[in-house]
C-alpha cells in the first residue's frame, strides 16, 4: 500500500489515534481566539489519583469491625480475619484493618488517610461491565450515560477541549490514565479528556527515546512512519517527556507491583510540573469467588497479596511526593465497582455484593473515619449485603468542590443533582464542610422489633435536606419514607411493610453529611 494511501486509509483527519508506544494523543493547532478562550478555565494546582481495584473488593475483610467482631466470624467463619492480627488504628477501637495493610495503617496513625465506611448507592448492580460503568458514569442504576463524572468536570474546566489544545495556558492533557485504555470516567460529554499510557514501559520508552521494534515487512515500514509522524505531531508527549526529564530521582518503590510502578509514573510528572488534574492507574484481581484466603492462615493468601500490594504502593507514593516537596498538591481516592456478601461461600471466597468502604488519602484529608461499621445481622445468610452509608457520588462531590473548588453551577453539571457533603477534605479555602459528625449516637430506631405488619420509625434531623429509606439486604428501596426539608427535631412514621417478605430491612437516614443505617426484622 502507498503510504500516503495508508494514511488516508487508516488515520483520522486532524488527529493521530495511538502512537508513541501506547500513548492516545490527539494534535490539534492553537488558535489566539481559543488561546483566549481558555483563560475562562478554572484555575488550580491541585491533583486527583484515582485508584481502581478492578473486580469487586470485599471491603469486610480489608476494613474489619472489631467492635462486633464475633458477628463478623460468625457470618465467615472460613475467611475471618484473627482478632489478634487486625491491625489497630489510633483513636479508634472500633476498627481495624487487614494485617496486610501497614503501610495505610501508618498513613492513617499519621493523619493522612480517611476511611468512608459503606459506600454505595441504591439498588445495586452486581454485574462488573455494568456496575463499573455506574462508577465511572456517576449514573443511576437504572440509568445509561455515555460520559463520565471526572471527563464532566474537566469539560467544564476546559470547554472547547481538544480544540485549541494544547495551548500556554494548558500545555498538559488534563487527565492521564496509566494502565490500560483510557476509560469512561475521563470521558467528557463531546471528547475524551484523558490520554492513555498503556503500561510503564511505554511511558520510559518515551522519556529515554525508547522505540519498540518492528518487523522488517512492508507493515512494519508503515509502522514506523505513522509513529514518525505522531511523535513529530504530539505536543503533549514532548511535554510528559520535559516534565518527566526534570526529575532523575524518586524516592523507593516496592518491587513487582504494578501499581507501584504506575503512581510511581504520577509522582514524577506532578513534580515535574505537569498542569494535569486527575491522574487513573488501577490494579485487577479482586473477584474472589473462591480461595480468597489460605485455609491455615487466613490473614495470607490472594486477597491478603492484593492488599498489601495497594498498602505498600499508596505508602510509597505518599512518602515519594513528601519527598519530592510536592504531597500538599495531591490527593488520592479508592474505589471498586461493588462490595462482596457479608457471608462467605462454601469455596472459601465471597460473592459479589453491594456497599463496601473506600479510602481517601493525602496531606490534605480530613483523617478518620467517615460513617460507622456495617449492620452484621445475627444469622446472616448468602443473600445479606452490607446496605450503604454513603452514595459513591457523595464522595465524589465532595472532593470537587472542597478539593478541587468546583462552585455549586458546576458541581450540578457535572453530578447532575445534589449529593450529601462529607468531612474528607480538610485545610481548603473552598470547604464548607463541618468535619463534627455525630458519633456513636443513635438517630434512627424503630419500635417494635421484630415487627410483623407494620413498625414505627424515629429519626432526628439537625435540620435542612433530611432523607429516610427502607432498603431490602439486595440494597434495593423498597420504601421512601421521606424526603424533603425539617426544622431541627425528632420525628415519627410508621413503616407498613405490606406484601414485603418476613426477613432483614435496613432503615437509612440521610441529613447533610450525616447517614445512619439501623436493622429492622420482619416477622411472620
Amino acid at each position: 500500500m502507498e503510504r500516503r494511501k495508508f494514511l488516508r486509509n487508516v488515520l483520522p483527519a486532524a488527529m493521530v489515534p495511538t502512537l508513541i508506544n501506547g500513548y492516545s494523543v490527539k494534535a490539534l493547532m492553537p488558535s489566539p481566539l481559543l488561546e483566549a478562550m481558555m483563560n475562562l478555565s478554572s484555575e488550580t494546582d491541585r491533583v486527583l489519583v484515582i485508584i481502581q481495584l478492578n473486580g469487586g473488593n470485599d471491603g469486610l475483610n480489608m476494613v474489619i469491625p472489631r467492635d462486633n467482631y464475633s458477628l463478623y466470624q460468625g457470618a465467615r467463619s472460613n475467611i475471618a480475619i484473627p482478632e489478634a492480627r487486625i491491625l489497630r488504628l489510633n483513636g479508634n477501637d472500633k476498627t481495624g484493618l487487614h494485617p496486610a495493610m501497614t503501610g495505610l495503617q501508618a498513613l492513617y496513625n499519621d493523619g493522612k488517610l480517611s476511611i468512608v465506611q459503606a459506600v454505595g448507592y441504591p439498588t445495586p448492580n452486581f454485574s462488573h461491565f455494568r456496575a463499573t460503568d455506574i462508577w465511572m458514569t456517576a449514573s443511576d442504576s437504572n440509568q445509561s450515560l455515555t460520559s463520565g463524572w471526572a471527563g464532566r468536570y474537566l469539560n467544564e474546566s476546559f470547554p472547547t477541549f481538544p480544540v485549541g489544545y494544547p495551548n500556554p495556558n494548558m500545555p498538559d492533557p488534563p487527565a492521564i490514565q496509566i494502565g490500560s485504555v483510557t476509560s469512561l470516567t475521563l470521558q467528557g460529554v463531546g471528547a475524551n479528556m484523558g490520554m492513555s499510557i498503556t503500561n510503564p514501559s511505554s511511558f520510559y520508552n518515551l522519556v529515554n527515546s525508547i522505540q519498540d521494534p518492528v518487523p522488517n515487512t512492508r507493515a512494519g515500514k508503515e509502522l514506523t512512519h505513522v509513529r514518525n509522524v505522531a511523535r513529530q505531531t504530539s505536543q503533549y508527549a514532548t511535554g510528559i517527556k520535559a516534565a518527566a526529564d526534570k526529575v532523575p530521582q524518586q524516592g523507593i518503590y516496592p518491587t513487582g507491583n504494578t501499581l507501584a510502578d504506575q503512581l510511581k509514573i504520577v509522582a514524577r510528572l506532578v513534580k515535574g510540573g505537569l498542569k494535569t488534574r486527575v491522574y487513573m492507574v488501577g490494579m485487577g484481581g479482586f473477584d474472589t469467588h473462591s480461595v480468597q484466603v489460605n485455609t491455615a492462615d487466613t490473614s495470607t493468601g490472594s486477597h491478603a497479596n492484593l492488599l498489601k500490594n495497594l498498602s505498600d504502593a499508596v505508602k510509597a507514593f505518599m512518602d515519594d511526593l513528601k519527598g519530592l516537596g510536592v504531597q500538599d498538591r495531591v490527593m488520592g481516592m479508592t474505589f471498586s465497582e461493588f462490595g462482596r456478601r457479608i457471608r462467605s461461600n462454601s469455596s472459601v471466597g465471597t460473592d459479589h455484593g453491594a456497599a463496601a468502604p473506600l479510602f481517601v488519602f493525602g496531606s490534605n484529608v480530613e483523617p478518620g473515619i467517615v460513617g460507622s461499621n456495617p449492620t452484621i445481622p445475627t444469622g446472616s445468610t448468602v443473600n445479606d449485603n452490607i446496605p450503604h452509608q454513603y452514595d459513591f457520588r457523595s464522595v465524589y462531590a465532595s472532593l470537587l468542590q472542597n478539593w478541587f473548588c468546583a462552585d455549586n453551577t458546576m458541581l450540578q453539571s457535572v453530578m447532575l443533582r445534589n449529593f450529601q457533603q462529607l468531612p474528607v477534605v480538610k485545610g481548603s479555602a473552598c470547604s464548607k464542610v463541618n468535619p463534627n459528625i455525630l458519633d456513636g449516637e443513635r438517630l434512627i430506631m424503630n419500635y417494635p422489633n421484630p415487627f410483623t405488619d407494620r413498625t414505627s420509625i424515629t429519626f432526628r434531623t439537625e435540620g435542612g435536606h433530611t432523607l429516610v429509606q427502607v432498603m431490602d439486604t439486595l440494597g434495593r428501596v423498597v420504601a421512601v419514607l421521606t424526603d424533603r426539608e425539617y426544622a431541627t427535631g425528632s420525628y415519627t412514621m410508621t413503616f407498613d411493610s405490606g406484601r414485603l417478605p418476613p426477613g432483614v430491612y435496613y432503615a437509612r437516614l440521610q441529613n447533610g453529611m450525616i447517614s445512619q443505617v439501623k436493622a429492622m426484622l420482619k416477622v411472620r
